[in-house]
């Protein structure tokens, strides 16, 4: 599968609003698998009648959370302005806007615990049970430059690189919440940029991703291997939904 012709038409059709395609089908599979990682009860319907109108019709019984809706319709935002930068390289003024727009309206935007805008303030980890330590908040800035240089650094980005900085990334966490979704995007917007396969980390995944990170130090291979599935199953849908020509 040609990567260009994924990007010139993720780009395209978000700007023509075309329904039913690959552009459509990523905004939502993406919004709806990102946020179920990290909690979020939207269904998959839900979140696509989120996209679509703006508007769902729950169940008598469900109990929907106004965050859960507000970052929905959020990481769709957070897909296009990845979209609008795919092709600018990585920076710390960015990865901050990409938080400032996923945590828009939010709940934590009002507690200044989470700092929506800049930094975490207030240490945090990885996991309850097995617990990853992350960089301490007077340290963030100068790791996340530091990490930043490194990666712009290289030449030839490879999936490995990618998944390599996303890796490090998520061991800062440098925010007060929305570090993995984050992470997941810049993933999707650096595969575009050095013409690899993208990805969506499913939710089905969510045991393989994390234990992949958190194996990551003694055995890459772990997350590599649960990425390069994820890329098979996205490619699959684009043979599907690019096999035109125009």
């Amino acid at each position: 599968m040609n990567i260009k012709k994924i990007k010139n038409e993720l780009i395209k059709q978000k700007e023509s609003k075309f329904k039913g395609n690959i552009y459509h089908f990523s905004q939502v599979n993406f919004s709806y698998n990102s946020n179920k990682i990290e909690g979020s009860r939207l269904t998959s319907d839900q979140t696509e009648a989120i996209f679509n109108t703006s508007s769902f019709i729950p169940k008598s019984d469900d109990l929907i959370k106004l965050d859960d809706l507000t970052e929905s319709k959020n990481h769709f935002k957070l897909f296009d302005y990845m979209l609008d930068n795919v092709d600018e390289p990585l920076t710390k003024e960015m990865i901050i806007e990409m938080n400032k727009i996923l945590k828009r309206n939010t709940s934590d935007e009002e507690n200044p615990r989470y700092n929506v805008g800049g930094f975490k303030v207030i240490p945090n980890m990885i996991g309850i049970v097995n617990v990853i330590n992350t960089t301490a908040p007077e340290d963030v800035e100068i790791e996340i430059e530091k990490l930043l240089s490194e990666y712009n650094s290289k030449t030839g980005i490879t999936l490995e690189d990618i998944i390599d900085f996303h890796y490090k990334f998520e061991r800062i966490h440098p925010f007060g919440d929305g570090n993995g979704r984050i992470g997941r995007i810049i993933m999707f917007k650096e595969c575009l940029r050095n013409d690899i396969m993208p990805f969506v980390v499913l939710d089905d995944d969510k045991p393989y991703y994390m234990r992949g990170l958190k194996e990551y130090e003694n055995d890459k291979m772990f997350l590599i291997d649960t990425i390069k599935h994820e890329q098979d199953l996205y490619e699959q849908i684009c043979d599907e939904l690019l096999d035109f020509e125009i």
